[in-house]
């Protein structure tokens, strides 16, 4: 059921990774009066701040940032845990009469926060048969099966992500249909304005290669082997993370520093229009160009965007 959600409403800043999204949500925030609430699925890991791009405190201007570093390296990731953290933060924030805003590129995260999104349950025997084939057959053999029963879930779900694969053939197995045909359409929750940040492509891919050089020069190999000590390497969701997976690989001597590096830029490249088709496909988001000689303007015309809609 919608609920009646008063002014303010729910602010959501999406889009793929490197496009700007973090700083206007803080300005967003700011000028609002509200929080960020984190909907990117590997902020959520203490500890895991280079390879994320995680802001800073300096960076964050002192707007409260909500659900960043709660989990541990070793913990899997739950959308489910995260549907119910996430509107218990929005529900507290509408309930104060500020504004939540939630900022990230993890789609069914943001979906999961602002629609009525149901998870199907889980079967432990279906469950630890499909694991067994994937340690046994690895993720590109379970991707080609899931591609078969299910081409739109194996189009938004990376070859090298075993876990969502796992996920998604689980749901398959015991709902007798599609995963994406579990997941709702658009009825929401909340009252929400969804703002996209949209960057061309040539322009994105350039932003990502120089993010990535400038993570390694930050220390992102000296972050990935801390974090090995703490049990990163057997996480089941925080070891694939984009650059810490590659650096996990070069600590193990099955690849150099370089090819890490590289295979980090192409593999972020491609994660980035797998985001940007998975925002695409809802109507409701509103892009604004998030490009270098429109970069001054968009947060203004974000903040209009907001303002013509609680006014309407």
């Amino acid at each position: 059921m919608r609920r009646s959600a008063p002014t303010p409403r729910v602010i959501t800043v999406v889009g793929p990774t490197a496009a700007g999204k973090s700083d206007l949500g803080v300005f967003l925030a700011q000028r609002l009066g509200g929080e960020v609430v984190n909907a990117d699925s590997m902020q959520l890991y203490l500890g895991m701040d280079i390879g994320t791009a995680k802001l800073t405190l300096p960076e964050r201007g002192d707007v409260p940032h909500r659900l960043l570093d709660i989990w541990d390296v070793t913990e899997a990731a739950s959308v489910a845990e995260y549907q119910r953290l996430a509107r218990k933060e929005i529900d507290r924030l509408l309930a104060e009469g500020r504004t939540p805003v939630l900022v990230g590129g993890s789609g069914l995260y943001v979906k999961g926060a602002i629609d009525a999104l149901e998870f199907p349950g889980t079967d432990p025997e279906v469950r630890a048969r499909l694991e067994q084939d994937l340690e046994r057959d690895g993720s590109g053999t379970l991707h080609t099966r899931l591609a078969a029963a299910d081409p739109e879930a194996a189009r938004v779900i990376l070859p090298s992500n075993g876990r969502r694969i796992v996920r998604a053939l689980e749901v398959i197995e015991i709902t007798g249909k599609p995963f994406t045909a579990n997941l709702p359409g658009d009825e929401a929750v909340y009252d929400a304005v969804q703002i996209g940040v949209d960057v061309e492509r040539p322009e994105l891919d350039e932003r990502i290669a120089v993010r990535v050089d400038r993570m390694w020069e930050a220390g992102l190999v000296d972050e990935v082997r801390a974090l090995e000590a703490l049990g990163l390497r057997e996480g089941r969701t925080a070891s694939r993370a984009l650059g810490y997976q590659q650096v996990l690989a070069a600590l193990a001597g099955e690849c150099t520093e370089d090819e890490a590096r590289t295979d980090t830029v192409r593999a972020t490249k491609r994660f980035a229009r797998r985001q940007d088709s998975w925002f695409r496909r809802d109507p409701r988001v509103r892009w604004l160009s998030g490009a270098a000689d429109r970069r001054a303007e968009l947060p203004h015309l974000a903040l209009a965007l907001i303002e013509r809609a609680v006014t309407a």
